[in-house]
């Protein structure tokens, strides 16, 4: 881990973004009025994920700005190929007290993923204090910050903003960068918008965001819905957590361990199956997942762990998915 920290930094301090990258976020020109509140401007669509990637607890508002004329074509499979000249902005909050979602919050960075002509770009920008503007780190940063969960019990959580190479480790396939959520089955729902709910395909389909929409479409249950099937729950939960690289064409390859929704069933997806290098990250356990046995399971161990040298995913989270490792538990519990 020392190593790759050592070859990121150095990647880091190559990395020049260029002055046609805004320094401010209110440059972008995607909301209107106060930008802490987070309005978008005409020509910017808001959207949302069934299972989103778990970031610390942080809350996301997801906005995508297509180039002028320019529409997505619809495909079932894979994350949508989005035209050069597209912007995605993610940003992450924290409400101050999470039994008021509607209450104060404080936004910590808002991400920017600009389809470039020579490929995706990932910008970190981070909200100063006053809540008025979020300017462009390279470095990316941390900062505390405390809330009251569903319980009412004061959280800390020391958030990290990654810089512009750590980025890649989630977003790289096949050596290329590349949106991670945005795909038919994540948005098959329906969200609030200016005019009401509306299936989010559905309307862009019908805005001419998008083309070639079918009525019949594959859709994520999520993973927090203990009403739907279990099953169901962990390929959301892992397709969406750790199947950006545990996949055959991502940063995870070389493991043999593919997360993907598509490859739940097979060896591939862990169960019975020997870690391609045994070392101190799995915790000298043999599989990993072994049918009935979380405790015997590296994925399960590797979960359930802080310690960077151990946990997975290794970016993206500093602390333990509380509820994520109990509904791998509660799975690998129900294998036979």
């Amino acid at each position: 881990m020392r190593y790759l920290g050592f070859i990121l930094l150095l990647g880091l301090f190559s990395y020049q973004p260029g002055p046609k990258f805004p320094s401010k976020l209110s440059d972008y020109g995607l909301f209107e009025g106060e930008l802490k509140y987070q309005l978008p401007h005409s020509g910017v669509t808001p959207y949302a994920l069934i299972s989103p990637l778990f970031s610390d607890y942080a809350h996301k508002l997801r906005f995508i700005q297509l180039p002028s004329g320019k529409s997505v074509a619809y495909n079932p499979d894979s994350v949508f190929q989005f035209p050069v000249g597209t912007r995605i902005a993610k940003t992450f909050y924290y409400p101050m007290d999470e039994r008021k979602p509607n209450g104060s919050r404080r936004l910590m960075e808002t991400r920017i993923l600009s389809h470039e002509p020579t490929g995706w770009v990932a910008l970190p920008y981070i909200w100063n204090e006053e809540q008025t503007e979020a300017y462009l780190e390279v470095a990316g940063g941390t900062s505390l910050v405390e809330f009251k969960n569903q319980q009412g019990k004061k959280q800390q959580v020391n958030y990290v903003v990654p810089n512009v190479n750590q980025c890649k480790g989630c977003h790289e396939r096949d050596g290329a960068m590349t949106p991670i959520g945005p795909s038919a089955r994540q948005m098959n729902a329906s969200i609030q918008y200016a005019h009401g709910n509306e299936n989010q395909l559905d309307y862009w389909g019908r805005t001419n965001q998008m083309s070639d929409v079918p009525t019949s479409r594959p859709k994520f249950v999520s993973y927090i819905d203990e009403g739907a099937s279990l099953n169901e729950r962990v390929k959301a939960y892992l397709d969406i957590n750790c199947a950006h690289c545990h996949n055959p064409k991502g940063p995870a390859k070389s493991s043999g361990l593919f997360l993907d929704h598509r490859y739940y069933g097979t060896t591939a997806y862990g169960i019975m199956k020997s870690p391609v290098a045994a070392g101190r990250g799995s915790g000298g356990l043999q599989y990993d997942i072994v049918a009935g046995k979380p405790a015997e399971s590296i994925l399960h161990y590797r979960m359930n762990s802080h310690d960077p040298g151990v946990m997975m995913p290794e970016l993206g989270r500093s602390i333990i998915h509380q509820e994520g490792v109990a509904l791998i538990r509660e799975w690998i519990k129900s294998l036979n």
